[in-house]
């Protein structure tokens, strides 16, 4: 589901008039993840991503593109297309990337999507491209901008209630309190939330420029924003996309604000 990035390119060429881009909702990339599955030619790597993102993305009014790893060189020109941003979940980033120290809870490791997303990550900073940064995708900021990892939260912390996996990813089961003013509390038009958390890695240092936002009662940062005004920028530590499939309103309100953003940048342009 979305469109490629060559449609994309010839599509918001055709200009309708001031302010309008002929009937297009804005476009938001979404970034994916490499597995292997089932093929004609037996099991083959691919760029998969869960339905809940895309769905999520339809439903909010924007378009979603999926996106793979490119070059690094080729890294803007992706940036340039886009009206949004996605940086959603996955496996853990290599421990090199921050100076973290490797257990054998760590999985899902892959050289060439950390490259890709935290190079993404730094192209939207740049650019202030409206980006909502999703568990995996709130660490890959933090790393790319200077931030480390806590690399296994039930060893160094203890608590086992940010790994709730199977159907339960669909309902809200843990606390979380947001800064009243913050950007992700003014999306979501709520400080005290119950989400989900799939997660065993969280934000340990902030990168240069960040602040906390949220926290899970356990102290475990759930929500950072930068001190870039002009940056609207949502990073949350849950999953809202799996959320939004249980009709979770403040889940719904995320992606609304994300493709507020990014129309409001396409219509700018």
């Amino acid at each position: 589901m979305g469109l490629q990035l060559a449609e994309v390119a010839g599509l918001r060429r055709t200009k309708a008039g001031p302010g309008t881009i002929s009937g297009m909702r804005p476009v938001i990339g979404i970034t994916t993840r490499p597995k292997l599955v089932a093929s004609s030619a037996g099991e083959s790597e691919t760029h998969t991503l869960q339905r809940t993102y895309t769905q999520s993305v339809l439903r909010a009014g924007g378009v979603p593109v999926l996106l793979s790893p490119v070059p690094d060189r080729d890294v803007a020109t992706v940036v340039d297309r886009l009206d949004g941003l996605v940086l959603s979940g996955g496996g853990d980033i290599e421990v090199e990337r921050y100076g973290g120290t490797a257990n054998d809870r760590m999985y899902g490791m892959d050289f060439d999507r950390d490259e890709f997303e935290i190079q993404l990550a730094l192209c939207a900073a740049e650019r202030r491209l409206p980006t909502l940064a999703i568990c995996r995708g709130m660490q890959v900021v933090n790393v790319a901008l200077g931030g480390t990892l806590i690399e296994d939260i039930p060893t160094e912390i203890g608590s086992m209630d940010h790994s709730v996996i199977g159907h339960h990813v669909f309902d809200g089961h843990q606390h979380v309190r947001l800064e009243a003013g913050c950007r992700v509390a003014d999306a979501v038009k709520k400080i005290d939330l119950e989400v989900n958390s799939i997660h065993h890695q969280a934000v340990r240092d902030l990168a240069p420029g960040f602040r906390a936002v949220g926290w899970a009662d356990d102290g475990v940062i759930e929500a950072i924003e930068h001190h870039d005004p002009d940056w609207p920028l949502l990073a949350v530590q849950w999953h809202p996309e799996y959320l939004g499939e249980a009709d979770d309103e403040a889940s719904w309100n995320l992606f609304h604000t994300l493709v507020e953003y990014a129309n409001a940048r396409a219509l700018a342009l």
